[in-house]
């Protein structure tokens, strides 16, 4: 088997599993959650309120930048353990519908060897109830709503459709 039938051998079977709901993807664990004995996504009680904090932070109307200042002066580590969160980090923490209890696969893509969002060239997948909730449903809405009211994107109302 070459490379490429090779690389399509696995594409093929990260598909099958996002179709059959047994891929390993939808446990990936993010900042809130750690993986349980079992594999699945369990809340991180200390991680979970500083993701409450964010979003409730944003929702009154802080900015990314301010959050980040807000964090760093709490002393609370990035994700990946370093004083100064950048504001990168802290859109895609208030865009992940992992906090909702939801999983949605295949929202990026791999296009001339690199990663670019997936939008509408493939099938994506919508797991609810995967896990617990840390944001609830409105929450998580309110503030999509909010990040498009602050950075227009025409077209990309149909996300909070598919999520909700």
């Amino acid at each position: 088997m070459n490379i490429i039938q090779k690389s399509e051998s696995i594409r093929a079977g990260l598909r099958k599993g996002f179709q059959d709901g047994t891929s390993k993807m939808a446990q990936r664990s993010c900042y809130g959650y750690d993986t349980g004995p079992d594999g699945g996504l369990v809340i991180n009680p200390d991680e979970a309120v500083v993701v409450r904090w964010i979003f409730e932070r944003y929702l009154i109307g802080d900015s990314l930048g301010k959050i980040a200042a807000g964090l760093e002066e709490q002393g609370i580590l990035s994700p990946t353990g370093k004083p100064k969160w950048n504001r990168e980090a802290l859109n895609k923490l208030l865009s992940n519908e992992k906090y909702t209890g939801r999983v949605l696969l295949q929202k990026t893509i791999s296009a001339g060897g690199s990663q670019v969002k997936n939008d509408g060239f493939m099938e994506r997948y919508l797991y609810s109830d995967s896990h617990a909730a840390i944001i609830p449903d409105e929450t998580f809405r309110t503030v999509q709503q909010e990040k498009m009211g602050r950075t227009i994107h025409p077209g990309k109302e149909h996300l909070l459709q598919i999520l909700f």
